[in-house]
């Protein structure tokens, strides 16, 4: 088949590869100049007024994100080299915090608990209650269900230093409004998936290097076309046999791999010309992708001076105690991850504030919480519809949206949260519905 995929982000990307592995030829279309979405490289100016590459956002992966790894390994990204891989880890800078050994589950978690820092033994045995008590369970429980509710019985220090910053790193919503559901299914898959699963992995190359840009010059190699500055404007369904049109080219089938308020967009402009059999379709999946709410992600860089060892952290990854004053749950060093020495990647995820704001928080959060205090701000990137809001009993938009015209993107119904691996699984999973007699 000729087939379109629209949007070149990581699920458009995986998308492309699935169609052309299957023989379809492919043609993706990216309204910006470059491929990745909002997992991508960007350049900024250093202090110094060199340019430095930095990402639109501080992206991790974990162990069990098998299927983002093994396209990553298809185009050429050598696994070992891009990812620092280490046991998962929630540390602060006081010392206290988690730290996982590197073992088989349950015996990492059930250690790794026991020896946690900074907490009781009443604490320490309440958790592994709770988590025995989730696997017993088979870590199901009512679709209304918040995180909040799921640990409300938990002492106060777990929900600060453990559940808390879990839930919001995997969810990007705080635990009060999070899925229950979700966020077990997430804890089910990292920490109980196998040896490996709950492993951090920390990017060592710009995320345009880690995947979509590797991944656009395989599909270039392989014969597919990728049109990057180029914005579809219109989607026509098909007339008297004929196929969907990208702005006026027929094609077999078409992708969406857009933003859940693009995909919106183009499907209620085709839903206007659309034969009367498609309509309620087309404006109902149109009616839930825009019913979707959105949570801003800030990334703040900021430089430091570095160490003689190049480093202004003790690991490349640390936890932070956050409040609304103090927004940052995380800080990467960037020095230890093959960027430059002295740059910090505070990650603020849930962001309330304005950009300015933020920022300067951040460097107050840096002074009382890891006595850096002469850091200077290089970036900020606010990334304002990073995730959808991962609550309750939400109604994603599905796949298949009508025949020929399937959807993809982290934000498509699935027992994941917005995540790298939920777009990637997406878009190989839309690209392999295509070859279905009904589509």
């Amino acid at each position: 088949m000729n087939v379109a995929i629209i949007g070149a982000g990581w699920a458009g990307l995986a998308a492309a590869i699935a169609a052309t592995q299957a023989g379809h030829q492919t043609t993706v279309f990216e309204a910006a100049r470059t491929v990745g979405g909002r997992a991508r490289a960007l350049t900024a100016p250093h202090a110094d007024g060199t340019p430095l590459v930095l990402d639109n956002g501080q992206h991790i992966l974990i162990g069990a994100y098998t299927e983002s790894l093994r396209l990553m390994r298809l185009v050429g990204v050598d696994i070992t080299t891009a990812l620092l891989r280490q046991p998962l880890v929630l540390r602060f800078p006081d010392g206290s915090g988690l730290q996982l050994p590197d073992l088989p589950p349950p015996w990492d978690a059930l250690l790794g608990i026991v020896r946690a820092r900074g907490w009781s033994w009443h604490e320490r045995i309440a958790l592994l209650r709770t988590a025995h008590a989730w696997q017993r369970a088979g870590f199901t429980c009512t679709p209304h269900d918040t995180v909040a509710a799921l640990c409300g019985h938990l002492p106060q220090r777990l929900l600060d230093g453990f559940v808390d910053p879990l839930c919001v790193a995997a969810l990007n919503t705080p635990a009060h409004a999070a899925s229950g559901q979700v966020f077990l299914r997430v804890l089910q898959d990292s920490l109980f998936s196998g040896r490996g699963g709950s492993h951090l992995l920390l990017p060592r190359v710009d995320l345009g290097a880690l995947f979509p840009e590797t991944a656009a010059a395989w599909l270039v190699r392989q014969g597919a076309l990728v049109r990057t500055g180029e914005r579809v404007q219109a989607l026509t369904p098909p007339a008297h046999g004929q196929g969907w049109r990208v702005d006026g080219t027929a094609f077999d089938a078409v992708v969406l791999a857009t933003s859940s308020t693009e995909a919106a967009r183009l499907v209620s402009h085709s839903a206007q010309t659309a034969p009367y059999s498609m309509t309620v379709a087309l404006c109902d999946w149109a009616a839930s992708a825009q019913a979707l709410r959105f949570r801003a992600i800030s990334t703040v860089y900021a430089q430091g001076a570095p160490s003689a060892q190049g480093r202004l952290l003790p690991e490349p990854m640390m936890a932070l105690h956050s409040s609304a004053e103090q927004p940052a749950q995380f800080v990467f060093d960037r020095g230890q991850l093959g960027g430059p020495p002295g740059l910090l990647a505070f990650v603020a995820s849930d962001s309330q504030g304005a950009r300015t704001q933020t920022a300067q928080q951040v460097l107050q959060q840096a002074r009382t919480q890891l006595g850096l205090p002469g850091l200077q701000v290089v970036q900020t990137v606010v990334e304002k519809r990073a995730t959808f809001a991962c609550t309750p009993g939400l109604q994603r938009p599905g796949a298949c949206i009508a025949p020929g015209l399937q959807a993809c993107g982290d934000y498509i119904a699935g027992p994941y949260p917005a995540t790298l691996e939920g777009a990637v699984r997406s878009g190989w999973a839309a690209a392999q519905a295509l070859a279905t007699p009904d589509i």
